[in-house]
């Protein structure tokens, strides 16, 4: 609970500043008429949808596990996840399509130095929060709040272009400006892409990687008794990791004996590898044979 009070405390925080980061953006982009610095607080406002729905997806799966969820709800923060990139590319499709409007129209103005500021103002602003967020977002091991902070980070790639564009557009060359709002919304179509495949990792069961397996192995055979791992088997779920594991004892011995080694093992893991959630442990009598 500790961890998602902490996720839901630097959630608040980054919505509240986003609000009013959108809204001197916009105000900047219509005054300072700047075509990319109006389509980058569309962008900062989408932020505000986001982390709401890292919000919603915080509390979902920080519930216990329950009757028709015996396994928790872990999963629905990498669906939460998939939702947020998916919010990703849309938002990056639509500020590249207002940009390509706008070169083919070719009514192009000149902003003025007001939203200038406004995209240095947006790039310190953003960059601080995506760093705030990515920190907490490791150590709850939150996949959406990650998610949420590579969204951060989008918009100050997204301020940057946009800072290009208009001293570019200012120094003469207007068409810098919807230009500058095209090459943004590719970044962001591709962080949204890179951010939806790894949500699909945690909806798959994919196997824990070697680092985790590799201490798995050493835990368990540091444990007097056990005399091999027949199989071991890891999938990621959500945020969290399962194992399942064949473990091998002397075949002479009694059923407590061999609960005792099992027990262990399964205390051990737990106790020292913060990610594992739940370690199933089988046992059978060793193999002379091999």
């Amino acid at each position: 609970m500790e961890k998602y009070r902490l996720g839901m405390k630097i959630s608040w925080i980054t919505t509240t500043i986003n609000i009013l980061l959108a809204a001197i953006k916009i105000v900047a982009g219509i005054i300072g008429n700047s075509n990319a610095m109006l389509a980058d607080g569309v962008h900062t406002l989408s932020d505000v949808l986001t982390t709401l729905v890292v919000i919603i997806g915080l509390k979902v799966s920080s519930k216990e596990a329950d009757e028709k969820h015996p396994y928790g709800h872990e999963k629905y923060e990498s669906i939460f996840a998939k939702l947020l990139s998916l919010l990703l590319v849309c938002t990056g499709i639509f500020i590249g399509y207002e940009g390509v409007k706008l070169l083919i129209k070719g009514n192009i103005r000149t902003p003025s130095r007001v939203a200038l500021i406004a995209a240095i103002i947006s790039i310190l602003v953003k960059e601080l929060m995506y760093r705030y967020t990515i920190k907490v977002a490791k150590k709850i091991k939150s996949i959406s709040m990650e998610a949420d902070a590579w969204h951060h980070r989008s918009d100050v790639f997204s301020s940057i272009g946009t800072f290009i564009g208009i001293l570019g557009s200012r120094l003469g060359l207007k068409v810098l400006d919807p230009i500058a709002a095209i090459i943004v919304s590719i970044l962001i179509i591709k962080v949204g892409i890179d951010l939806y495949i790894e949500s699909i990792k945690g909806l798959v069961d994919e196997s824990a990687d070697y680092e985790i397996i590799s201490k798995i192995e050493d835990i368990t055979y540091s444990v007097e008794g056990v005399k091999g791992i027949k199989n071991l088997k890891t999938r990621i779920f959500g945020n969290k990791i399962y194992v399942d594991m064949d473990l091998q004892v002397k075949g002479d011995i009694t059923v407590t004996e061999g609960h005792n080694i099992a027990e262990k093992v399964h205390d051990l893991i737990e106790k020292n590898i913060e990610d594992v959630k739940h370690c199933m442990v089988h046992v059978e009598p060793e193999d002379k044979n091999l």
